[in-house]
């Protein structure tokens, strides 16, 4: 930092000018990457307090030396269409910071795939990795690929191809990827038969969620959507309030939303909307998940197929709409920036309670604004959406051991993160004086350890 070597009497000073002097350089180097700059400018936000007290993190340039990837791979991935055309699509490997453990994190399948948002899901990794308190890094991956119309051998070939490349770059004790939007469990297991075919033997360790028949873990596929209630509950109950008689929307209908609305409704709320891209299901009853599972698990079918089952529900177009109806909880679990401020006015006009992220970054820096400024229980993407990966490294622990943990292990287990997940953001929160605000309690927990990291292995 330019002034560093200044003698500054005011701490706070100091703090804000190299946070402002930081974001000014990152925003210059990554014009255009809107996802990016945005996950950043929440960070650098939080983290004043932390550099006013701690002023060895500005001359080691950890805000530096964090917001820059230690690698971005790029690269062509080719396949053929079952008519015989060949088609090109783009993939990506962000590797963002292995201070902590091998990299870690999902690869994500969608025609809005590219380098900002790989790079902002890479960042936030970094951050929601180190709240689990396992050893690993941050990485993200993906391609612009759409698997959507695709048939499943289509699918395999451009996975195939996809591998090739990718497993290169990866390994158990490098970066182990796992499954995001667009990636499921058969591509993850497409991904690693084609990565044993290229290296030779059975490498469990490399991906995780897998089938738990051939070295995944059991819960892996319920534990990013029951993690966010686990730490949910904890946020409502030292606020005294609870899932019991609550009634919740849940937007999205994959994996997090499906299980977060299956834990919720296990814990007594009455979830009544879901939603997936074309539009969004109300049932005033309370939304049956197993419906839900079938449509979307074995079905593959659109959440407007809801309506054949349930005669009460009503279908709706414009997946947005979905903010505008009555709730005590909110659960935006299905992509980055669903709820803008419009959204949030929305459910503040409509008393909503508590807000708890189950996508990354589902909420806009407004919305996140307009919450807080009207005292809305706010519970993090990176704290509250963190059960995913703590299970992917419990799965990696597994392997390792070449031991199988039953469901209800796992389940313990994950709930003991979350619990701990949520006292450290709290604890943060009112150490850096912000108590109670658990963006603030997340940013600085996640962020503490990573640095104490980057210090204790010098400047790389």
């Amino acid at each position: 930092m330019s002034n560093l070597n200044e003698t500054y009497e005011d701490p706070k000073k100091l703090a804000n000018d190299y946070v402002h002097e930081v974001y000014s350089l990152i925003k210059k180097r990554n014009p255009g990457e809107v996802e990016f700059l945005q996950a950043t400018r929440e960070i650098f936000d939080s983290l004043r307090p932390v550099f006013s007290k701690n002023p060895h993190y500005i001359r080691d340039g950890i805000l530096e030396r964090i917001t820059e990837p230690d690698r971005i791979i790029t690269f062509r991935v080719a396949w053929e269409d079952d008519q015989g055309k060949v088609h090109v699509n783009r993939g990506y490997r962000v590797q963002f910071n292995s201070d902590l453990g091998p990299y870690k994190g999902g690869i994500r399948f969608h025609p809005s795939v590219n380098t900002s948002i790989m790079k902002f899901l890479a960042f936030e990794q970094i951050f929601k990795n180190s709240l689990t308190g396992q050893p690993i890094g941050a990485g993200k991956g993906g391609s612009d690929f759409d698997p959507k119309n695709k048939s499943e051998r289509e699918i395999m070939r451009f996975v195939q191809s996809f591998m090739t490349e990718l497993s290169k770059y990866i390994g158990p004790d490098l970066d182990v990827p796992a499954g995001d939007i667009g990636v499921g469990r058969r591509e993850v297991e497409y991904m690693s038969g084609q990565y044993n075919r290229l290296h030779g033997g059975h490498k469990a360790g490399v991906f995780t969620g897998k089938d738990p028949n051939y070295g995944g873990s059991l819960g892996r596929k319920e534990a990013t959507g029951y993690g966010t209630i686990y730490f949910a509950e904890e946020m409502l109950r030292v606020n005294d309030l609870s899932f019991k008689g609550s009634r919740v929307i849940v937007s999205g209908s994959g994996n997090v939303s499906i299980y977060a609305m299956e834990k919720a409704i296990e814990l007594g709320a009455k979830v009544v909307a879901c939603s997936d891209s074309s539009g969004y299901i109300y049932d005033e009853n309370g939304i049956n998940v197993e419906t839900v599972k079938l449509l979307k698990e074995e079905g593959n079918k659109r959440i407007k197929e809801y309506k054949k089952f349930h005669s009460s529900a009503k279908y709706f177009d414009e997946c947005t709409g979905i903010w505008s109806i009555n709730c005590d909880i909110a659960l935006p679990c299905a992509t980055q920036n669903e709820i803008d401020e419009a959204a949030a006015h929305k459910l503040v006009n409509n008393n909503v309670k508590a807000i708890a992220e189950g996508a990354n970054m589902p909420c806009t820096k407004e919305a996140i604004d307009l919450f807080v400024e009207n005292g809305i229980l706010f519970a993090p993407a990176k704290a509250a959406n963190a059960g995913g990966v703590a299970v992917s490294a419990m799965e990696m622990s597994q392997n390792s051991m070449r031991l199988n943990w039953t469901f209800d292990e796992v389940d313990e287990k994950l709930k003991q993160v979350m619990h701990e997940i949520f006292q450290s953001c709290l604890s943060a929160s009112k150490e850096y004086g912000h108590p109670g605000n658990l963006i603030v309690g997340a940013n600085i927990a996640g962020f503490l350890k990573v640095a104490d990291a980057m210090i204790a292995h010098g400047i790389r």
